[in-house]
């Protein structure tokens, strides 16, 4: 075997040995999700003024934030299509403007499921670029099970990835990109004159912190998310959850710090090699002296997607030094 040939088969060793070497470290999948069953029916929508024209709707699914005025009614996510009859009729009892405006603030069904029938009153969808993209290309989620696209009427006709200002109604509505925290394609909707900010699944006043690293999240994006939002909340900044009771700035500087910590236990386990399971039964939420409140997603899952994240950031490392 001459010299360029022995290179050659070595070549193709040791990208053989690094393919069997990453298909070992297969992520692990996902703990299950605590859904309940929702008789969409027999929802209620329950209405909570926050400011002189602002509203929040609670259904089922991810928060409604609502402006009104004499410009028209804008609305922030959707819920699910099945709701939309009801939200409507909610809206009804503060406002008879059209409802103009639907800002998303992320892809899941809950906050976007009734984006199609909103559509069809009138109202023009606002999101990020990368929003839209996965409503009409959906990414394979866990397991790889894969959504059918959304339809047309569905798809945001306005997108961005840079900060948007929207006036209207005495209000600069600003739409301020979160970038790859919970999703890939966030928004922070902030209403400075009312001193509310309404900012979808990247804060989350009940149960765990969730990262969708199939929808783009990461790790240090809902860190940063959580950093801008505290950084432009003041001591009486009303703070809007996509679920989960209305917040001030204490609150998010508390589950930052609860997140930065639970990174910081997680990592040097991770550094070890230790597997998931391993990891999981190390307790470390249950021994971290706070209390979350439940909700759909368990400790599991926290650590699930947090050990997921640091061992691709430890692959990452590992790559970049060789």
């Amino acid at each position: 075997m001459n010299r360029l040939a022995q290179i050659f088969r070595r070549i193709l060793l040791l990208g053989f040995a690094v393919c069997m070497v990453e298909a070992a470290e297969v992520v692990p999948d996902p703990p299950p999700v605590r859904m309940p069953i929702v008789d969409l029916d027999k929802v209620e929508i329950a209405i909570t003024r926050v400011a002189d024209s602002l509203y929040v709707l609670e259904g089922q699914g991810g928060k409604i934030t609502v402006l009104t005025g004499p410009d028209g009614v804008l609305v922030v996510d959707s819920q699910f299509a099945q709701l939309t009859d009801k939200i409507v009729a909610a809206i009804r009892t503060f406002s008879d403007q059209p409802i103009r405006f639907l800002i998303n603030t992320h892809v899941h069904a809950d906050h976007t499921g009734g984006n199609e029938n909103l559509a069809r009153l009138g109202a023009a969808i606002f999101s990020r670029d990368q929003l839209r993209a996965r409503l009409a290309h959906p990414s394979p989620g866990a397991f790889g099970r894969v959504a059918p696209p959304a339809p047309a009427k569905a798809l945001p006709v306005v997108t961005y990835d840079g900060p948007v200002t929207l006036h209207l109604n005495g209000e600069d509505v600003q739409l301020i990109p979160v970038r790859e925290a919970h999703t890939d394609g966030d928004t922070l909707v902030r209403f400075p004159r009312a001193d509310v900010m309404a900012v979808g699944d990247y804060y989350r006043s009940v149960g765990y912190p969730f990262v969708d690293i199939f929808n783009g999240g990461t790790l240090e994006g809902l860190l940063a998310g959580l950093g801008m939002t505290i950084d432009l909340a003041g001591p009486n900044t009303k703070i809007i959850p996509g679920h989960g009771p209305i917040v001030d700035r204490k609150a998010v500087i508390a589950q930052r710090d609860f997140v930065l910590a639970m990174r910081d236990r997680m990592l040097p386990l991770v550094s070890k090699g230790m597997s998931f399971d391993q990891v999981l039964a190390a307790n470390l939420t249950a021994n971290s002296g706070i209390q979350v409140p439940d909700g759909a997603y368990p400790a599991e899952q926290f650590v699930w997607w947090m050990y997921v994240e640091l061992l691709r950031a430890q692959r990452s490392a590992s790559h970049s030094a060789k």
